[in-house]
């Protein structure tokens, strides 16, 4: 059976009318609802696309000046890597996530955070010291963006898994659910003024009947009331004048 026939399987009644009405009203308003958010999260999605696109060239151009910086740190002071290791006991940055609500989407953010470092300074070395330390601030930087893109890109993934479902829900109300219930109303409606027209019949009929039945009885009494009236004072007169003038006379 198809949405635009089908229909909830209820007594019609009045009380389900006014249940189905009830029923037809809050489909209407989540329906709105849902439209609403919907599209709030696609112009949020369309934001976050166009941030992201910005932040891959900012990735690109950061990571572009990082492994410049390197190869310079790499000519002036050679191989590094083993002092830079001993020289870095923890993380220089750490990520915080807190959860964003965007139209009801809780959306989780990143952020880095500096962590003070102790002995980290190479300015001390011999050679190669100022690219150590324009190298580290390059790469500081890649991560901040880094840490950045992940924030759109997670942030796209979960908006753009949002606006599926609740576009399912919007279709699934305006295509299944809100008819089904339009035509349980109509249906319902029809069914009532059937039960109407049958009850007015019945009630025409029932009086039709009753009238008669009172007639007949009427008819009935007076026919009966007729029978047990005395004679007209006329009709007794000319019967005592006969009677004289024929005693013998048999009535």
């Amino acid at each position: 059976m198809s949405a635009g026939g089908a229909r909830l399987n209820v007594f019609p009644t009045r009380q389900n009318l006014q249940v189905m009405k009830i029923k037809l009203v809050g489909a209407k308003k989540g329906h709105s609802l849902l439209k609403k958010k919907a599209d709030a999260l696609t112009m949020r999605l369309r934001a976050l696309l166009k941030n992201i696109l910005q932040a891959k060239d900012d990735m690109g151009a950061a990571m572009r000046e990082g492994n410049f910086a390197l190869a310079e740190v790499k000519y002036a002071a050679g191989d590094i890597k083993p002092t830079v290791i001993e020289s870095i006991g923890a993380a220089q940055k750490r990520v915080e996530i807190h959860v964003d609500n965007i139209a009801g989407v809780k959306v989780p953010v990143f952020k880095t955070v500096n962590v003070p470092q102790v002995g980290s300074d190479h300015t001390g070395l011999s050679k190669g010291g100022q690219q150590i330390q324009k190298a580290r601030n390059t790469f500081a930087k890649t991560v901040d963006v880094l840490v950045q893109l992940a924030t759109l890109q997670t942030s796209f993934t979960v908006l753009d898994e949002a606006i599926k479902v609740t576009s399912r829900r919007v279709n699934a109300l305006d295509t299944v659910v809100i008819p089904r219930i339009a035509n349980t109303v109509e249906y319902i409606k029809s069914e009532l003024d059937e039960l109407e027209r049958e009850e007015f019949f019945r009630l025409k009929r029932s009086q039709d009947k009753k009238k008669k039945d009172i007639a007949e009885k009427e008819l009935a009494r007076a026919s009966e009331k007729a029978a047990a009236a005395p004679p007209p004072a006329d009709l007794i007169a000319d019967f005592q004048a006969t009677k004289k003038e024929d005693p013998d006379l048999m009535y």
